[in-house]
């Protein structure tokens, strides 16, 4: 009984479809990572606003998300989420509420 050989080319074909594999489980797996660095900045960003005793601290972090949140926001929908602290007066010493706050637990 004799093995068949595969061809360099099969050969080849294998490999590049194992690259092509591996390289999505890679794109998935940096994704994944950005999206939880994302979510924790956030919620460190989002704790800071509702629990920092420092006022101007806090204050300060509120203003500037007041500046660029609407330049960086380009849909309805996502400013609808930011809605509550994009209405806010600088002056305001406290910002609520803003989310659910567990993420920043």
């Amino acid at each position: 009984m004799t093995v068949a050989r595969k061809t360099i080319g099969e050969r080849l074909a294998q490999l590049e479809a194992q690259r092509k594999t591996l390289q999505i489980r890679l794109s998935k797996q940096e994704r994944a990572i950005d999206t939880r660095r994302k979510v924790l900045l956030g919620a460190l960003v989002l704790h800071r606003l509702e629990n920092d005793r420092d006022v101007q601290f806090a204050g300060g972090i509120a203003e500037w998300l007041r500046r660029e949140l609407p330049k960086f926001l380009t849909r309805d929908g996502d400013r609808d989420l930011f809605d509550d602290l994009l209405k806010r007066q600088a002056n305001e010493p406290s910002l609520g509420n803003i989310g659910n706050g567990s993420a920043a637990s």
